[in-house]
């Protein structure tokens, strides 16, 4: 029999305790989209943002949470991902399709991550991110990811481990 208690319920986050174990869930949304966005002459669409839990900027794909508009709590994961990718790189996708999916830390969160690839990006806009939002695009040659990464952690950006499996089916999906 499971035990299971809720320890802390916040805007967007509850702490659920269940048999001992220590958890969280996110309260807003269904899920997170991941792109992995490439644009037609191999250049991978990253961005940097500062991120307030670990007081410093990080490399990441563009990314946001399914559903977490009022409103739209029906949106496709799809169309998030889309949504995500204009709005914090100013790129709108041509096509967008599913790559993988699973949990970016089982032992701590319910959360669930999917990696979309997009492609046929053209620019349409600055990007940067919503009103909360902070962003810093970048446009890195697929052939030189792994130089840039290691000169950003130099720098001192945290590296979001995310971004090597983004480069994985970036590679290997290469035209």
């Amino acid at each position: 029999m499971q035990d299971t208690a809720i320890r802390y319920q916040g805007r967007f986050l509850r702490l659920i305790e269940r048999d001992g174990w220590e958890y969280i869930e996110r309260t807003n949304a269904s899920a997170v989209a991941v792109v992995v966005a490439v644009t037609d002459d191999d250049h991978w669409i990253l961005i940097e943002q500062h991120r307030p839990p670990l007081g410093q900027a990080v490399i990441e794909m563009p990314a946001g949470l399914v559903a977490d508009i009022v409103g739209a709590e029906d949106e496709d994961a799809v169309e998030a991902a889309r949504r995500e990718l204009l709005e914090e790189t100013g790129y709108a996708a041509a096509e967008i399709s599913f790559l993988t999916a699973g949990p970016p830390s089982a032992g701590q969160s319910t959360e669930i991550v999917s990696l979309y690839l997009a492609t046929g990006l053209r620019r349409v806009g600055e990007g940067g991110g919503d009103a909360s939002e902070d962003i810093i695009v970048h446009r890195v040659p697929l052939d030189d990811a792994d130089a840039w990464l290691a000169d950003k952690a130099a720098e001192g950006c945290a590296i979001d481990p995310k971004n090597y499996a983004g480069l994985y089916f970036a590679r290997r999906l290469r035209k």
